[in-house]
């Protein structure tokens, strides 16, 4: 039998990734212990009234709280269905934590939990619950704002070589896998008695993430880690939201509201000849000009 020499066959760089592989392959099906408190996004640790502990020191802080406010996400818009396809969850919960921090804006409850508030009322009408219990008529704090959220574009816009060239090797392969995450974010600030847009602010950001052990050996990563391949793109949403409300705290900050002559709503500035408004009746008065003579 003719002996083939594997001397030829391979080069160093095939045996180098080759090595890689039988490593990673050697780490599937194993983990570690979780270490508390790694791995923190851009919103991160937690508040209890006025007072915070462990938050970004890159987010916008108010010296005087502006008012309370209410979060309303559009969970029939496309972007929240996008979400559920990167196994990501409502924007709200970090919304609330990241706008509690920065001390601009008191948190009122509108979602989910005001249906547990509504059921403790019932049970107080109903003499179900103890005396003193003190959920009488009146308590319940209005939301001068709401907040709306929305996710204007998030996705990976790009790849390429972050080390080099394919020639490379091993470190070719990592490089043809980077792949960069980019998000846009809006936030809409309403005042809830006039229906007034307050302010409105965009952000963005963008990461970057190396998949390149899930691309080599069958997609998942290690241990099938499918949905830590996705958590870049949770993170860069974030970013693009705390991006966002730093960009509207610092409009607020030099906030002027806006007046219209004769009053908001009764009909603007704008008349139409025969119109009842009051700019519409100014154009009435005026003297019409004489057509110019050819």
């Amino acid at each position: 039998m003719r002996s083939v020499s594997l001397a030829g066959l391979a080069s160093p760089w095939s045996f180098s990734l080759l090595g890689v592989a039988l490593a990673a392959s050697m780490l599937v099906g194993c983990s570690t212990a979780p270490t508390m408190g790694d791995n923190k996004g851009t919103v991160s640790g937690a508040a209890g009234g006025g007072s915070t502990e462990g938050e970004n020191s890159q987010l916008e802080h108010c010296p005087e709280t502006l008012g309370t406010l209410a979060i309303e996400e559009d969970t029939n818009a496309p972007w929240y269905y996008q979400l559920r396809d990167h196994q990501l969850g409502s924007t709200v919960p970090v919304l609330r934590l990241m706008i509690q921090q920065s001390n601009c804006f008191v948190i009122v409850e509108r979602g989910k939990s005001m249906n547990n508030m509504m059921r403790e009322r019932e049970l107080a009408r109903s003499d179900e619950s103890r005396a003193g219990s003190n959920f009488q008529k009146g308590q319940m704090v209005a939301a001068d704002y709401t907040m709306s959220p929305a996710i204007q574009f998030s996705g990976k816009t790009g790849g390429g070589s972050a080390f080099g060239g394919g020639a490379l090797g091993v470190f070719g392969a990592l490089a043809g896998s980077v792949g960069r995450n980019e998000a846009s974010t809006t936030l809409l600030l309403i005042d809830n008695r006039s229906g007034v847009q307050i302010a409105a602010a965009e952000g963005t950001a963008k990461n970057f993430d190396f998949g390149m052990l899930g691309a080599a050996f069958g997609g998942g990563g290690f241990g099938g880690g499918g949905g830590y391949a996705k958590t870049p793109q949770g993170k860069v949403v974030v970013a693009a939201f705390a991006d966002s409300f730093n960009q509207m705290v610092k409009a607020l900050r030099n906030y002027k509201a806006q007046t219209v002559k004769g009053g908001l709503g009764t009909g603007g500035r704008l008349g139409v000849q025969g119109g009842d408004t009051a700019a519409s009746k100014e154009l009435d008065a005026k003297p019409s000009k004489p057509a110019k003579k050819k």
